[in-house]
């Protein structure tokens, strides 16, 4: 699963590395941990014509995408998918399976037509240690920026229309699947627009897609690397998500 990433690039580089337009993602600063309930950057398309400026891409804050086919917005979006149809106070899950995203109904729709990206640099997963304890994982690769596969939708509640986000997961292999059975599925850039792409998904080419993913999946795992980090990221509310620390190599674990 993933249940704890990073993002340690601020809103103009990601403006400028998508080649996408902003809306209402200023305040974005780097952070070294980000949560489940938190308000995210993520990438979407946009129907209609490419605009007639895009910010360039800079190197070397990430990799840099090649030409958009379509228009791309980054937009801000609580990590916790909740459908328009969903009661308040229901579960919000922050992961959808590959497997199943096609054909599971809290996701199908959003899977369908309202595809997503989230940026990331890295995220963590934890093995047992002793005891009771957990050993954090900081998995990467090697600075690169991640755009791991997601799903989108919109639901109104008192604050008014808001919108949520699942990070879609596949079986873990390589060096992430030593760590744990699940990981992110995560696309190469010169893939983002396969998966962005707007219009609804006939049942075929929706097969297609997720056959497209598993595959991206393989290939950028094989690519990841992990180190043990401080057990002090165990505890969100104790910590300071900007304090870039929290990525460094453990010295000792306990």
């Amino acid at each position: 699963m993933c249940g704890r990433y990073g993002l340690n690039v601020d809103a103009n580089d990601l403006m400028r590395v998508y080649q996408a337009i902003g809306r209402d993602i200023e305040e974005w600063t780097p952070r070294y941990s980000v949560a489940p309930s938190n308000t995210v950057p993520i990438l979407i398309a946009l129907p209609g014509e490419l605009p007639a400026e895009i910010p360039a891409p800079q190197e070397p804050a990430a990799a840099r995408t090649r030409e958009p086919a379509v228009a791309r917005a980054l937009e801000p979006a609580v990590w916790g998918f909740r459908p328009f149809w969903a009661k308040e106070g229901r579960p919000r899950p922050i992961n959808a399976r590959l497997e199943t995203v096609a054909t599971n109904g809290m996701f199908r729709s959003s899977f369908r037509a309202h595809r997503a990206i989230v940026p990331m640099t890295g995220y963590y997963e934890w093995t047992p240690g002793p005891g009771r304890t957990k050993i954090p994982h900081w998995i990467h690769a090697d600075g690169a920026l991640l755009h791991a596969a997601a799903v989108t939708t919109s639901c109104r509640s008192e604050e008014g229309e808001a919108r949520t986000v699942a990070i879609v997961t596949t079986t873990g292999t390589d060096r992430a699947g030593e760590i744990h059975d699940r990981m992110p599925v995560f696309m190469t850039a010169d893939c983002l627009d396969d998966w962005l792409a707007p219009g609804k998904l006939e049942p075929q080419e929706g097969e297609e897609l997720v056959h497209l993913a598993a595959d991206q999946a393989r290939r950028v795992a094989s690519s990841l690397s992990s180190y043990r980090v401080s057990p002090r990221v165990n505890s969100v509310a104790r910590i300071d998500p900007h304090d870039p620390t929290l990525i460094d190599p453990a010295e000792t674990l306990f």
